[in-house]
């Protein structure tokens, strides 16, 4: 009787060839590992199990996936020891830049709602697809979400929001990294939560209902701001990571 290797074994077994590759110096921090279809050549798998090998090496903080780029590795986080201080003043700004942009972009994706043309509409559920794939394929979505809530701000036909936003760049739609180099039940629910959140203020917008989309858009931010306090409670006491 002929054995058949289950996919979770071969991405395992992938996954192990990688990470043995990274921890004794064959891939050094900034290194760009072979792409996909490289993998998917050189082991003889799909594509589906060579996705599941990389996501298994993000969730451990060894590499981080770059869109349009790759798959680099990185430094890994050591958020035990000297690392602390740094991520508590990192997530200390990133409460501060939230607590401006939620009544700023409530209102803005309740105009976008109102006044959104044909044209930003498509241009918004671009955004939004974009963002899901990024998502779904284990992805660093940082631009596709700032990308995704620039087209709502745009979409109010007033300059100011768009401006206001551009201001802060990337950082307006901060990440920590620990949510999604920890544990992997805490990635999952991290990015189940997000698809949610941005799905229902996407679809307020396009239905043209601007309670709908504020209170999607307050329920977003809001959270958000939520989850970094708990992970900034998390680095000063060092309990159990909070689930998002």
């Amino acid at each position: 009787m002929k054995l058949v290797m289950k996919k979770d074994t071969l991405a395992e077994r992938i996954g192990n060839d990688l990470r043995q590759a990274i921890t004794s110096g064959g891939f050094s921090p900034g290194d760009k590992l072979p792409s996909e279809a490289q993998l998917t050549l050189s082991h003889g798998v799909s594509r589906t199990v060579v996705r599941r090998a990389i996501a298994d090496l993000r969730a451990e903080g060894l590499v981080e996936a770059r869109q349009g780029a790759g798959v680099f590795v990185i430094e890994p986080p050591d958020a035990t020891t000297a690392d602390r201080p740094t991520e508590r003043a990192r997530l200390a700004q990133v409460l501060e830049i939230l607590e401006v942009r939620t009544p700023l972009e409530i209102a803005a994706a309740g105009l976008a709602a109102q006044r959104r043309s044909p044209a930003q509409e498509e241009h918004i559920l671009d955004c939004h697809a974009t963002l899901m794939r990024c998502i779904e394929r284990g992805e660093s979505f940082r631009e596709a979400d700032f990308a995704l809530h620039l087209a709502i701000a745009e979409a109010t036909n007033n300059p100011q929001f768009a401006s206001i936003l551009k201001a802060y760049g990337k950082s307006a739609v901060p990440r920590s990294q620990l949510i999604t180099r920890a544990v992997r039940e805490v990635e999952r629910s991290y990015h189940e939560q997000l698809i949610k959140e941005h799905q229902d203020i996407v679809l307020a917008i396009s239905r043209c209902d601007r309670e709908a989309a504020q209170a999607a858009m307050q329920e977003h931010l809001v959270g958000s701001q939520a989850r970094h306090r708990d992970l900034l409670q998390w680095l000063r006491t060092g309990q159990d990571m909070p689930l998002p």
